[in-house]
């Protein structure tokens, strides 16, 4: 595996509404600060060697990909099959033309059970897929496996009560879109240079961490960085990150940062 650091760049770091939310007039919908506008979540891990594994592919993703430069993407891990993780999936078609391949995607069997709904389509060889449509090979991650010349480790958690995914790539761990981290999955989020946790707005919600939550779970793994995603108007960028503990920050669409092997 790699021992060289990789880079986490944030696509998304919205909810499923986005933000501004539509027919929203709030402070944070209505916010001049770019941090506070937030495309559906996502991410992208580059590998010292250039490759790139991209972590869902939301509605936004082309406009995504074009803001924050990406240019490549080599394989996809999905967390789950909602609708705001997978329906900018058809936008993978470019990256099958800029590297002329097969782009490989990792989930669990209910996730590739539901692409293979949506987007049988596209689980074609590349040299059978004409540009109107992605070639997408749909497999499973249900143990630690090469990714991209990086480890690639599936974490599960719990959506309120739907399993889905977490990864763990390295010393950094992305855990969006979860509300509970079964009792197993403990040991594998320890000892975490970067935890990317969901954190989705103040009050409770039945499927995801609020932000007291959140917190609750850094408190427990006690990383050396979190950066809280997958978040809703209720969050203001400035105001929110005022009041949260060192270490701990809110991450923002277009950050990039190294994280060590």
């Amino acid at each position: 595996m790699d021992p060289n650091p990789i880079e986490l760049i944030f696509l998304g770091t919205g909810t499923s509404h986005g933000v501004p939310m539509i027919g929203c007039h709030c402070p944070v919908c209505r916010s001049d600060d770019p941090r506070d506008r937030r495309n559906r979540a996502s991410a992208a891990v580059r590998a010292a060697d250039g490759w790139v594994i991209l972590i869902d592919a939301p509605p936004e993703l082309r406009l995504a990909a074009v803001a924050c430069g990406l240019e490549r993407v080599d394989a996809i891990c999905f967390t789950h099959a909602h609708a705001d993780h997978i329906m900018g999936l058809d936008d993978v078609r470019r990256f099958n033309d800029i590297s002329g391949a097969t782009i490989d995607c990792y989930s669990d069997a209910g996730t590739r059970r539901r692409l293979r709904e949506v987007f049988g389509y596209a689980e074609v060889s590349y040299e059978a897929a004409p540009t109107y449509r992605p070639s997408l090979r749909f497999g499973l991650i249900d143990s630690p496996r090469a990714i991209c010349g990086l480890e690639v480790i599936p974490v599960p958690l719990l959506h309120g009560n739907q399993p889905v995914l977490g990864f763990r790539i390295g010393n950094m761990a992305y855990c969006t879109d979860c509300s509970e981290i079964p009792p197993a999955s403990w040991d594998l989020l320890r000892g975490l240079e970067l935890l990317v946790l969901d954190a989705l707005r103040h009050t409770p919600h039945p499927t995801h961490f609020n932000l007291a939550g959140a917190l609750e779970v850094v408190g427990r793994l006690r990383p050396g960085r979190t950066l809280l995603t997958h978040i809703t108007h209720e969050l203001g960028h400035r105001a929110t990150s005022e009041s949260l503990p060192e270490n701990v920050a809110l991450a923002f669409d277009g950050l990039r940062l190294a994280v060590g092997p």
